[in-house]
């Protein structure tokens, strides 16, 4: 029997890279499997129906089930024909994978406004749109008495959580991902769904056009070696977190190769007070209490 055996998944971004990973793991752990791809570059820009299906014949040649769909995620009626897909083709809906991301990096002082927009409105509209019409359904689920068991994992990324010079937009989109996964935990608990979230570490189209990666990223040279950088060593947490019964909600983890951490959210730490207004003067002096 499969960690996933009887689960519907719809994972973003499945045609190549992490995505197709966790496509192909998931179809191994019993899962029916809606692989969505626009086939696009990692610009965003262009489309390809040809990754999608690759993948989909892939794990039925396997043995596994699956469909494609080539809707672009960050589309209203898009999203919804997506969460469509899975319910019209399997019957329901069990675990959505938030993956599909581009990159468009750009220091500040140079970055366009389209580059801006182009990047959070891929990755954090990509992610709420589909997650949108998701809970929906999983809210009308559990009105009409059905127990629901259902996951959402997204995908943030360090360059949000820790930051990189260069990815101001694809960080700010990765830590509102983060943000969204709570909020979206908090909401979405009384309806029967969790909500997760990854921070990856693997070699995939785009860490291999990061600046500063590109020579990290590279396989080992030494026959036998673990590929720390391998996307497939990222998989087995994001079926985990896509269980019936895993017990988690609301985190966000690292994970690289066989590594993975808990991070820990934003949080208030030491603190200055008085029971009056402070003066910008007294700030100049008190504020070295609490940065040390």
């Amino acid at each position: 029997m499969g960690a996933l055996d009887g689960r519907v998944a719809i994972i973003t971004g499945a045609g190549r890279g992490l995505g197709r990973e966790h496509a192909l793991l998931f179809a191994s752990e019993g899962a029916k499997v809606v692989v969505n791809d626009l086939g696009g570059n990692i610009d965003g820009t262009g489309d390809d129906r040809a990754p999608a299906q690759l993948v989909v014949d892939e794990i039925k040649e396997l043995g596994g089930e699956a469909v494609a769909n080539v809707d672009n995620v960050a589309d209203w009626e898009g999203g919804q024909r997506l969460i469509n897909t899975a319910v019209e083709t399997f019957g329901e809906l069990h675990v959505l994978v938030n993956n599909a991301g581009i990159l468009r990096d750009r220091v500040i002082v140079n970055m366009t406004e389209e580059e801006w927009d182009a990047v959070i409105h891929v990755h954090l509209k990509g992610h709420f749109v589909p997650t949108r019409w998701a809970a929906a359904y999983w809210r009308e689920q559990s009105k009409a008495g059905k127990e629901v068991k259902a996951a959402i994992i997204n995908t943030s990324s360090t360059s949000g959580l820790l930051g990189n010079p260069g990815q101001a937009n694809y960080g700010a989109a990765k830590a509102g991902i983060a943000a969204f996964t709570i909020i979206a935990a908090q909401e979405l608990t009384r309806y029967g769904v969790r909500s997760n979230c990854i921070a990856p570490a693997a070699r995939t189209r785009l860490t291999e056009a990061t600046p500063g990666l590109s020579e990290m990223v590279k396989e080992p040279d030494e026959e036998g070696a673990f590929d720390v950088w391998a996307p497939g060593n990222v998989s087995p947490l994001v079926a985990w977190l896509a269980k019936e019964d895993c017990p988690v909600n609301g985190k966000t983890f690292f994970t690289q190769g066989g590594t993975v951490r808990l991070f820990q959210p934003w949080t208030m730490t030491d603190q200055i007070e008085r029971n009056e207004r402070w003066t910008v003067a007294d700030l100049d002096t008190e504020m070295k209490g609490i940065l040390g």
